[in-house]
């Protein structure tokens, strides 16, 4: 009788202790989680607050630059794209569209000195390079969280837990094909 309760102790010990394993394991991966979709929030309100300027920076430009309406036409398509965007890499991709649009019309204004000595544009261009740099730094800080939670729930014995609960890695943010290149823009008519 001795012998069998000894046995059944040490049985809900072992329980109790890998309940706690367990738990903290998915207490971690639960906190590293919500970090990561918490960084990614602030990508996104960066990306807004992009959004919210390029209208105004086009619609300053757009009388000037008659001959550019492709460049507006794929700016506003690829705002379209991200507001339909459903998952973190769709949005990447349509951010990353919107990046290349508005890359080339920023080598576009900077061949019209008209525009350049317009009070408004100046505005509106510092304040979206001051968006573009939040855009950066927060892309760094989701990138550094993301890759703590990938590390976590990769390492042993992580994942072995991390399957068992359905964590699985997320995507960090990574330069497109052909950003090293600055766009090319021919105002030859």
């Amino acid at each position: 009788m001795r012998k069998g309760l000894i046995v059944v102790g040490i049985l809900v010990l072992l329980l109790v202790g890998l309940g706690v394993v367990f738990g903290g394991y998915y207490n971690s991966f639960v906190t590293k989680s919500k970090a990561v979709d918490n960084q990614w929030a602030q990508v996104e309100t960066q990306y807004q607050r992009r959004f919210d300027l390029i209208p105004n920076l086009v619609a300053a430009t757009k009388g000037t630059l008659k001959q550019e309406q492709k460049v507006f036409g794929e700016i506003a398509e690829a705002r379209t794209r991200y507001s339909g965007a459903q998952t973190a890499t769709e949005k990447v991709k349509a951010t990353n569209q919107v990046e290349s649009a508005l890359a080339r019309l920023l080598v576009i204004m900077e061949n019209y000195p008209q525009l350049k000595s317009n009070e408004t544009v100046q505005q509106l261009m510092a304040q979206l390079e001051g968006t573009e740099n939040r855009v950066s730094v927060e892309r760094r800080r989701y990138n550094e969280v993301a890759t703590e939670y990938n590390i976590s729930i990769s390492r042993v014995p992580g994942v072995m837990f991390a399957g068992m609960f359905g964590f699985k890695e997320r995507t960090l943010f990574k330069s497109e094909a052909g950003a090293e290149k600055a766009p090319k823009v021919d105002l030859g008519n």
